[in-house]
């Protein structure tokens, strides 16, 4: 998945990450999986991404350890979708950060509003990635809710290993 060379080799571990995360559809495809958007047609939809670039980079993603490949059955036949893995999950607090600098260091579109982290435990709206600003507990995906105005919805992260109904 490398964007530039081979980086995996490299005893910098920023570069080492780089190379498995440095193309931005990953963390794209990683924030809908979290999402329960695991299935190829919701991830195409919600993504705006060709059926191509989806496919190779979902493979990649599984090959890098990112994904997980899992049947369902839609009614019709079993189908694949993807779910996140424990690496993936891992991303939560880098996707959560990289939403907050967003928020602070980028001019917001007409249309848009300030998408909040709400830590459904304490039910706080949390200014930190990593651990809730409001009770300080380790921040979950199966815990967390981001509130997006522009789209009408709220999405609750979910649990790893879990592929989300149409």
């Amino acid at each position: 998945m490398a964007l530039r060379s081979d980086w995996s080799g490299e005893k910098c571990p920023i570069r080492r990450s780089l190379d498995v995360l440095g193309d931005p559809w990953v963390l794209l495809i990683v924030r809908d999986v979290l999402h329960g958007r695991g299935r190829f047609d919701a991830l195409r939809e919600n993504l705006g991404i060709s059926e191509a670039v989806l496919s190779r980079r979902l493979r990649e993603m599984t090959d890098a350890g990112l994904l997980d490949r899992v049947d369902y059955d839609n009614g019709r036949r079993v189908r694949q979708g993807y779910v996140a893995t424990d690496a993936a999950v891992d991303l939560l607090p880098i996707l959560q950060q990289l939403a907050l600098w967003g928020e602070k260091h980028t001019e917001l579109p007409a249309g848009g509003g300030h998408m909040a982290l709400i830590h459904r435990t304490c039910g706080a709206e949390t200014f930190r990635g990593e651990v809730c600003s409001e009770c300080g507990e380790t921040l979950r995906s199966d815990e967390m809710t981001w509130v997006k105005p522009w789209r009408h919805t709220a999405d609750n992260l979910v649990p790893a290993g879990w592929l989300q109904d149409p």
